[in-house]
């Protein structure tokens, strides 16, 4: 992104969310320490904060000043930090690497790690419920968006229709649903969540829900592409996954599904455009990320072995 404005607010704001997201977690040693420490372990873990941010310049896009959405940028991390706990799981997907670091279950034994997650999904719900400086209308609705990100219709749906994939019966639709409750859920949420603290009209909160729907799916594709492609350094937790899963990149090949991620983000934008606000740090922003991750892609072999 280089110095440009966007980079230098962006910055500002993940260095914001990891001071609160801190403050708002007790302490390592505050007892049960184990508990404490293993919810800090994955909440605090290096991280690029993206449902945060996005939060965050949703809420500045329309109007409001982005701090006022602090309390539901960290509610949105929570719940994030601890959807990745569960999802490592040797009941789940058996990781045992995440964000660069031993799994959670992997430090702190599976009764700790399921805990902790459930630690983290309360506290969520807490740090919304007690930002006095928003209105209890708001706060009321902020809860009821992230807990239907969470639920049955949610990231749980997600990641139960994940665990319980038949390839041989799926259909692309089918795809595209668990990426959009498993990951695109809380994206959209983050996007909806901002609109609603800048007080947006319906019209408004509408499009953000779809502009932050759209760009999760297209981040899913390429985090698909970056298990089929990446070493486990690079990527910084277990590759090679995905085999089995609802995969873009397993239906229809890494080309033709890197073209898909990039129809999503032409998507993404035309939503965002079509909002009151200006748009261009939301765009901006959508695109960055995006492109982060594509980076951080290998070419196919056969291309590495031609560069050679």
């Amino acid at each position: 992104m280089g110095n440009d404005p966007l980079t230098a607010l962006t910055r500002k704001l993940r260095d914001t969310v990891e001071t609160r997201l801190a403050a708002l977690t007790p302490p390592a040693d505050h007892p049960p320490a184990d508990l404490h420490g293993a919810m800090r372990h994955t909440l605090l873990a290096p991280a690029k904060r993206a449902r945060a941010i996005l939060a965050m310049l949703a809420a500045k896009d329309l109007g409001a000043d982005a701090a006022a959405a602090l309390s539901p940028a960290c509610a949105l991390e929570m719940v994030h930090a601890a959807s990745l706990i569960l999802d490592d799981l040797p009941a789940m997907d058996n990781a045992t690497l995440r964000r660069g670091r031993p799994a959670n279950h992997m430090l702190f034994g599976e009764a700790t790690a399921i805990l902790a997650a459930i630690g983290l999904l309360n506290r969520a719900f807490g740090v919304i419920a007690e930002d006095t400086a928003l209105s209890a209308v708001s706060r009321v609705r902020l809860a009821d968006i992230l807990s239907r990100s969470v639920g049955s219709d949610g990231l749980v749906a997600g990641q139960e229709q994940d665990l319980k994939w038949s390839p041989a019966l799926a259909t692309r639709l089918d795809v595209e649903l668990v990426h959009a409750r498993k990951t695109a859920a809380l994206f959209s949420a983050a996007a909806e969540m901002g609109a609603v603290v800048a007080g947006a009209g319906e019209a408004d909160i509408t499009l953000m829900r779809g502009f932050g729907m759209k760009l999760g799916l297209a981040f899913q594709i390429l985090d698909d592409l970056l298990d089929a492609t990446a070493s486990r350094e690079s990527a910084g937790k277990n590759v090679a996954q995905d085999g089995g899963r609802p995969s873009l990149v397993l239906s229809i090949g890494l080309e033709a599904a890197r073209r898909e991620a990039q129809i999503y983000l032409d998507e993404a934008n035309s939503l965002i455009r079509a909002t009151s606000g200006d748009g261009a740090a939301l765009r901006r922003f959508a695109m960055v990320l995006i492109a982060r991750l594509e980076h951080r892609i290998e070419p196919p072999r056969e291309i590495r072995e031609m560069r050679g």
